[in-house]
């Protein structure tokens, strides 16, 4: 029998992971001078990323 785990454990994964992605997203669009590096736009894109995450992949 297979366990699934616990879902807060995946939601933290998901959010940790997806903010370090979208760090280093955001961190590269503006070595490019395409994006600013603040936290307004990392928090954006991981929140973002985190929801389709969820969406696509845990639903």
């Amino acid at each position: 029998m297979a366990s699934d785990g616990d879902i807060r454990v995946l939601l933290v994964l998901d959010l940790l992971l997806s903010l370090a992605f979208s760090t280093v997203v955001v961190w590269g669009l503006s070595f490019f001078d395409l994006a600013s590096f603040t936290l307004r736009s990392v928090a954006t894109t991981a929140l973002t990323l985190a929801v389709l995450t969820y969406l696509l992949v845990l639903r």
